[in-house]
């Protein structure tokens, strides 16, 4: 890697100064560290690939008899199985990115304590991994929608946008968690329990509209609430609409929780080498 054999001049604030130019420089890191992740979660398994398109098959069918079968709760004229696959795939980008990167500096201590390089870098890398996640999945969903015959319209090209808004979401939690547990290695224990309590207060399993609308603003406080309506408006069209206030407050909290992600991780990088 060519960005590892550059010279690196030692001087006073430098680091700081120079910190975002040599995320550029270490730009290969970032792909090795990619690939790397990539390669350990799909080779010499079992399953292989097959295990990133069962994991949300099998959350949609429990979701699907559960809520759709024994609650019977609405579906908004959507077929159930259908309206929840369509809001598991976001949220398992985000609850899988959370949690690999919140574990990520823990895992390559040895890299940190021995060299430098901007250590958002891990992280973030760790988060790509579930974008790959999430294509495999995909599979399934072009499967149910082709099943259901439900054709997308125009707002499918929006579909980026909320994607790219749950990968911010993961990547922000994820640079909180991973700093935090650095310094608390009892942490790791509690994002499991955020993660499985978030999996059922989001609209997964149902529809945001069964929640009271004087409450509304308030759910709306969970940011993957506004990426799942998101979702199943771009993909679902009028028979899922967006609660546009919402998706604000979504827009929101994510790039703070995104920025406040960012600093805390710079502010608290300089001790990591030191307690790790």
């Amino acid at each position: 890697m060519a960005a590892l054999h550059q010279p690196l001049i030692i001087e006073a604030g430098r680091a700081e100064r120079h910190y975002w130019r040599d995320l550029w420089r270490y730009r290969e890191l970032f792909l090795f560290l990619t690939w790397r992740d990539i390669l350990v979660r799909y080779k010499q398994t079992v399953m292989g690939i097959a295990w990133a398109v069962l994991r949300p098959l099998l959350a949609a069918v429990v979701f699907t008899v559960v809520f759709g079968k024994l609650a019977n709760l609405p579906s908004d004229g959507v077929p159930y199985p259908l309206l929840v696959m369509v809001a598991i795939l976001p949220w398992q980008l985000f609850a899988n990115g959370l949690a690999e990167a919140s574990n990520s500096l823990l895992s390559n201590a040895g890299m940190i304590s021995k060299v430098y390089f901007p250590r958002i870098i891990i992280p973030t890398s760790a988060v790509i991994v579930s974008l790959v996640d999430l294509l495999f999945a995909s599979v399934i969903l072009v499967g149910l929608m082709a099943w259901y015959g439900a054709v997308p319209g125009w707002r499918a090209l929006t579909l980026p946008l909320f994607v790219l808004l749950a990968f911010a979401a993961a990547i922000g939690g994820g640079l909180w968690c991973a700093a935090l547990n650095v310094k608390y290695r009892d942490f790791r224990y509690l994002v499991p329990f955020v993660l499985q309590l978030g999996l059922y207060i989001s609209p997964i399993g149902f529809t945001s509209s069964i929640v009271p609308q004087n409450w509304r603003l308030l759910y709306s406080l969970n940011p993957m609430a506004g990426v799942i309506d998101g979702v199943r408006w771009a993909l679902l069209g009028g028979s899922a609409p967006m609660y546009w206030p919402g998706l604000a407050l979504a827009l929101a909290i994510t790039a703070a929780l995104l920025a406040s992600g960012v600093a805390f991780f710079r502010r608290t990088e300089k001790s990591f080498a030191d307690v790790i």
